[in-house]
């Protein structure tokens, strides 16, 4: 199951698509950048009910839920999703699976062995395979399957639509070793992350031509080489069914079929209980129902105390039944249906929960981590001192027990953007940014020209701040009609929206945002300062499309540039140089003579608040609390994803909203449908904040160099930003990935990704909060299924434990 805020396609130009210690250092500098051992990190384990071999039954079907049915069958195309992942991994070579610690393992049905055997004058790597390993057509795996692979993916050829080629491109030539079982591989460039390469391997058949790649791969795959092969696929029932390959040379597979079922994550309670699906990734409402239906299996029939009716009062049923046998023949009637209504949810529910019993909820973390993301192109966070000011407001471990807490899993803050807890190289850097410090905070502000009275201040020509700042300044006197037209008529419409959320209010009193005003009221009369921060935040809420207004556009951009995002480099004030100066001396970014590398230098853009047309006014700015310049407000636009698989991200998202408030900090809540959360606003730089996830990855010098590159200029004044949506990134950070990637010592690698995640932290654009939970629910009668964590499943291992009776469970309907 996917979660909303994980990057959907996009995220498949990264390696792999099986790719979202608590507390900071104590002492000055900056974590990663020492020379000392690794930091002593240990991950959550895999939770699977292992099992060995000869426990487990030959035969039987298993489905297995999926978010949707794959758009490819090809992982090297932008639309491969997590279906296409699960599936050929079922299906196809991987060379280096994911082990349980997140290491690449020599995968020995492939492989007999794979080494550097040569690095100088180039670095050469010899790959034996495995004799008797073959594809499905009975022909031999070998060197022309790495040499088609290498022609399509080393980005020469345009006729072959790939998504990525990271290392391909390094490869100068592929050829035949001693013998047919060989295969040599001469890089051009050194690489050290070459073993994430040709996984998954597909047959020459499929990567020999541009249009077996592009279309022939995207539906069916006739050629395998796993230990199932593909029976078929049913659009309409919304399935893939895999069956035991003949051809397998290894461990022979325990199930006859494996079969993949879209059930959307709100289905997915029903299609357990009806006995649909066996696994499937769930959300924490759904592991609450199985643990309370495994605790309920002594009731003796005795009605639940949980489900529908069972919050009514003896006061309350006496009364509806009062109703539905009075003399009032019209209310009668509306009782009598309720009742009925309410007895068939109670018999459904009940029913649901008896068939839950049968399942375990199996619990690790996934191999993802969730960040809060600062755009840093334009508006306020195109300030350094304000992304910074941000990221020292956050509780990160209060956050991470809102989302872990409650599900028993390890609470702890995530300390690295390149490496998980677990990893080999996992080391807490965040001390390259520093703890949750409020003053501190305040001051980063302050210094940057926020303060408590600038809202109402009229807009100064002034010398201090940014240069980004400067040049914003220039264009506001010719700009001040416009604006002032602009904000009578977001006012008005403001005006028009809270009319329309009071009348709303008034009709049905369950709206989450009516709560939240009538509670802040109250608390009003207590604390004055506290109840119009709040309501500062609430009257900027808007939730796209639940009125005729348009939904959110891109950021507003500047005229000089016709349309196009202006890049502006920061020129910090006295003081905060001196504090940024001090980080990066940290971070040994700086000369002994304290002069900023060129390299270091942040983009950024005008300095100013936006907001998509339709969006409520903000509260006014002189409200207590709320910091303004010249002017304007400090006010961010926080987007987050509405639909019910969500909630805890928004959970998390109200957190940080208040948190930023205690500093002085606005945010305008907007909830977009989770369809379009990553697409429209995301990826396209729609929002100052934003919480959204990336995998873990095995080779983060490959797969992070995208996501934390230097945005570059676009020929018509766009930025190029590869899969670095907070726009933030600097050329030191490049030349720190580029050299780990050359370095073929991995522990000299390891070192340089910890530099280069430090200096990501100073930077401020990502902010790592805490590793995802992963549950999974899983029939409790099956083996070596569940909760994977980082390793990749062994798919020929899964099956029912021995002791019951073979045949198709999953058919049953419990």
């Amino acid at each position: 199951m996917s979660h909303v805020g994980v990057p959907r396609g996009t995220v498949r130009k990264r390696r792999s698509l099986a790719l979202l210690t608590a507390g900071v250092l104590t002492i000055p500098v900056l974590a990663g950048c020492s020379s000392g051992s690794e930091e002593t990190s240990r991950g959550v384990p895999q939770d699977i009910a292992p099992a060995a071999r000869q426990a487990v039954a030959d035969g039987s079907t298993v489905n297995w839920a999926v978010d949707a049915l794959p758009a490819t069958f090809n992982a090297f195309q932008a639309d491969a999703d997590s279906a296409t992942t699960r599936i050929t991994g079922a299906l196809l070579p991987t060379l280096f699976p994911m082990d349980k610690s997140g290491q690449p393992k020599l995968n020995t049905d492939y492989l007999e062995s794979a080494k550097i055997i040569e690095r100088e004058p180039k670095q050469v790597v010899l790959y034996k395979l495995n004799q008797q390993a073959v594809w499905s057509d009975g022909r031999e795996i070998g060197a022309p399957d790495f040499v088609a692979q290498w022609r399509a993916l080393r980005g020469k050829d345009s006729a072959f639509w790939t998504a990525r080629n990271s290392g391909y491109e390094r490869i100068e030539k592929i050829e035949r070793g001693a013998d047919d079982l060989q295969v040599r591989v001469t890089f051009a460039k050194p690489y050290g992350d070459w073993r994430s390469l040709f996984s998954p391997l597909y047959p020459k058949e499929i990567t020999g031509s541009p249009d077996a790649f592009n279309d022939g791969a995207r539906t069916t795959l006739k050629n395998t080489a796993g230990p199932f092969v593909l029976r078929g696929v049913s659009k309409p029932e919304g399935t893939v069914t895999l069956a035991r390959n003949p051809r397998w040379w290894g461990d022979k597979a325990k199930l006859d079929t494996l079969v993949f079922r879209a059930v959307a994550a709100g289905d997915r309670t029903e299609a357990l209980a009806d006995g649909t699906v066996d696994v499937a990734d769930i959300d924490a409402a759904t592991a609450d129902r199985i643990a309370l239906a495994r605790r309920d299996r002594g009731s003796n029939g005795q009605p639940l105390a949980h489900g529908p009716g069972s919050e009514t009062t003896p006061a309350a049923a006496l009364r509806s039944w009062a109703l539905a046998h009075g003399s009032d023949e019209e209310a009668a009637e509306i009782a009598q249906a309720a009742r009925e209504k309410n007895r068939k949810a109670v018999v459904a529910y009940t029913a649901e929960q008896k068939a839950l019993r049968d399942f375990a909820v199996r619990k690790s973390l996934e191999p993802a981590y969730t960040q809060l993301a600062l755009n840093g192109e334009s508006g306020p966070l195109a300030d350094d001192r304000v992304r910074r000011a941000v990221a020292r407001a956050l509780d990160r471990e209060e956050l991470a027990r809102t989302v872990l807490g409650p599900l028993g899993l390890p609470a702890k803050p995530l300390g690295s953007h390149l490496a998980l807890a677990g990893q080999p190289g996992y080391k807490d850097g965040s001390g390259a940014l520093g703890d949750q410090n409020t003053k501190e905070a305040q001051a980063l502000l302050a210094d940057a020209g926020w303060t408590r009275g600038g809202a109402a201040q009229p807009p100064k020509d002034t010398k201090a701040g940014s240069e980004a700042e400067k040049k914003g300044d220039k264009g506001e006197e010719g700009d001040a009609e416009g604006a002032k037209e602009d904000a009578e008529k977001k006012s008005a419409e403001g005006a028009k929206s809270e009319k329309a959320g009071q009348d709303t209010e008034e009709k049905a009193e369950k709206a989450e945002k009516a709560e939240k005003a009538e509670k802040k009221e109250a608390e009003g009369e207590k604390a004055g300062q506290a109840s119009e921060d709040s309501a500062s935040r609430d009257e900027g809420l808007y939730i796209v499309g639940e009125d005729n207004k348009p939904g959110a556009h891109a950021p507003a951009q500047a005229a000089s540039t016709g349309g196009a995002s202006a890049i502006h480099v920061l020129a910090p004030g006295r003081t905060a140089a001196a504090q940024s100066a001090a980080l990066r001396r940290q971070a040994g970014a700086l000369g002994e003579d304290g002069a900023v590398a060129a390299q270091d230098k942040q983009p950024g853009g005008a300095a100013g608040a936006y907001a998509p047309v339709g969006t409520a006014a903000p509260a006014p700015a002189a409200a207590k609390g709320q910091l303004g310049k010249d002017g304007k407000a400090l006010n961010l636009r926080f987007v987050l994803p509405s639909g019910a698989g969500s909630q805890s991200l928004r959970s998390v998202g109200d957190k940080i909203a208040v948190m930023l408030e205690k500093i002085g900090i606005g945010t305008e809540i907007i909830k977009v449908p989770d369809e379009s959360y990553f697409k429209d606003h995301v990826a396209s730089g729609a929002y100052d904040l934003a919480l959204y996830s990336w995998p873990a990855t095995a080779y983060p010098a490959t797969d992070g160099r995208p996501i934390y590159a230097k945005p570059e200029p676009a020929t018509d004044g766009s930025l190029l930003v590869e899969q670095n949506y907070t726009r933030v990134g600097t050329d030191h950070i490049d030349q720190l990935f580029d050299q780990a990637a050359a370095e073929l010592d991995e522990k000299a690698a390891r070192e340089l990704m910890k530099q280069a995640d430090a200096r990501i932290w100073a930077a401020a654009g990502s902010i790592p909060l805490f590793q995802r939970p992963q549950l999974v629910a899983v029939d409790k009668k099956l083996a070596n299924v569940g909760a994977f964590g980082f390793a990749a499943p062994r798919y020929q291992d899964i099956g029912f434990k021995n002791r019951q009776a073979a045949g198709s469970p999953a058919d049953r309907k419990k």
